[in-house]
């Protein structure tokens, strides 16, 4: 396993960056272009921006604002919300992304996984999964979080690294926002199901939440709440990793 990536992330709705608690109850943050700056400047490995509205309003991605963070950015940029076709991603690749995340369209086609990773190569192929506990496990949900599909976590990104998902951003829905730290047990058996990189999202606010995703498997943490109010910066997270261990990217 490489360095541990820190990835600070966008959420966005009409523009503006938002946070909420398990995708509820949305407070804005602040100007996407002028946090995204900010974290890179931090140190931030890579930069997630995800349109979370789109999907639920049946529209495409804002195309205009991840130009515009893309403009600011030299470090890696996954963009997802509303991707739908190959021609969807196409056109976020061609506005600047590297990355492109696909969640609600590819548990409704699976077979679009398999298309982007023909067309883009399974590097720029991101199977974002939102999950919640199960009497049985963890259930894949979609729609920002809405949408109970009966489908299993573990089965599903299974199916999805198979059809070309070059890694998974995996997402707590239970855990978002919370504050409460990363879900290890989701982690640990998606880790052991699968060889692809994971991202783990959803409740990292302490740096040992951090250092729990990373024994857990995770080979990044994403984060929002932390870094939008800042209560630590991409660097002091580093160096609070560093110290305890985990291999991470970064210079005094």
């Amino acid at each position: 396993m490489g360095a541990f990536r820190i990835v600070p992330c966008l959420d966005v709705d009409r523009g503006r960056v938002v946070k909420g608690v398990r995708f509820q109850d949305l407070r804005t943050m602040g100007d996407p272009v002028v946090l995204a700056q900010r974290y890179r400047d931090e140190g931030a490995d890579e930069l997630v921006f995800l349109d979370i509205s789109a999907t639920v309003e049946g529209r495409e991605t804002l195309r205009w604002v991840v130009g515009q963070v893309a403009e600011v950015l030299d470090i890696p940029f996954c963009v997802g919300g509303g991707v739908r076709t190959v021609e969807d991603a196409r056109k976020l690749l061609a506005a600047g992304a590297d990355k492109v995340a696909v969640n609600s369209a590819a548990v409704a086609n699976p077979e679009l996984l398999s298309q982007l990773a023909a067309l883009l190569g399974r590097q720029s192929v991101v199977l974002a999964v939102d999950a919640r506990r199960a009497p049985w496990g963890f259930e894949v949900v979609t729609h920002s979080g809405t949408v109970p599909t009966g489908r299993d976590v573990v089965s599903w990104v299974q199916e999805g690294v198979a059809r070309g998902a070059g890694e998974l951003l995996l997402t707590s829905i239970d855990r978002d926002g919370t504050g409460q730290g990363f879900d290890v047990e989701l982690l640990a058996a998606v880790r052991e199901a699968v060889s692809v990189p994971i991202v783990a999202s959803g409740g990292g606010t302490l740096p040992e939440h951090f250092v729990a995703a990373f024994q857990a498997g995770a080979d990044a943490g994403l984060a929002a709440s932390i870094f939008h109010q800042q209560h630590m910066t991409v660097a002091d997270l580093k160096r609070r990793l560093a110290a305890a261990g985990v291999p991470v990217r970064w210079e005094e």
